[in-house]
């Protein structure tokens, strides 16, 4: 039972049904008797869920090695070029933000907000404000974290650039690239321009959802 349990916090708790199972617990059941593999959980083989998944084969004793995550969009199966981690000592990728409210933002504000093309309500911490664009950290809901956050609730914003970490393989200054956000909740390929390089450090902005792929000759 404590190993079903051990299976069960490693696994993402969406409880979607998509692996066909009626919740994770099941799953977990499932994967304790050896009557399904890990790679059989959708939501797992998003980029974000890596260590889970590398813990979970090593629970039930796989006997293939853990092989490398190809960095692909969960909804789309879109392939990216590198995934984007935070920056040394940050919680999450940095995004540079342009707000259509009038409401006034200072640093340290937590605001709710809705990424223009995306369904999630995202919840930020503003770490910058300047020429009215913000700087902001990904935080996630307080209520479910234990936080009692005063919140701003900005509508709609506009997300104009990342910053990050690059893992995978650095593009070039000037390169239009696609990448995955490493709190992208949706695991959502992204695209945009490189702008500043320096080592694995990267600036992305022209941030866009819509990642075009050219046809095969």
């Amino acid at each position: 039972m404590d190993n079903i349990k051990e299976l069960e916090k490693l696994l993402p708790g969406y409880n979607c049904g998509a692996c066909g199972c009626a919740n994770c617990a099941q799953f977990a059941l499932k994967l304790n008797e050896e009557n399904v593999s890990p790679g059989e959980c959708v939501v797992l083989n998003q980029y974000r869920f890596k260590e889970n998944m590398k813990a979970l084969k090593q629970l039930v004793q796989a006997k293939s090695p853990v092989e490398y995550m190809e960095l692909k969009g969960l909804i789309d199966a879109l392939k990216a070029d590198f995934a984007l981690l935070p920056l040394h000592n940050e919680s999450s990728c940095r995004e540079t933000l342009a707000s259509f409210s009038s409401v006034p933002v200072n640093r340290g504000n937590v605001i709710r907000y809705r990424p223009l093309g995306c369904p999630i309500i995202h919840f930020a911490k503003v770490i910058e404000v300047h020429n009215n664009l913000m700087d902001v950290w990904i935080i996630g809901p307080g209520k479910l974290q234990g936080r009692d956050d005063e919140t701003i609730d900005l509508g709609i914003c506009l997300i104009l650039s990342f910053q990050g970490t690059i893992e995978g393989t650095p593009p070039k200054v000037g390169q239009t690239v696609k990448f995955l956000p490493s709190h992208c909740m949706m695991g959502k390929v992204h695209s945009g321009v490189v702008v500043h390089l320096e080592d694995k450090t990267v600036r992305i902005d022209g941030i866009d959802l819509k990642v075009w792929e050219h046809a095969l000759k």
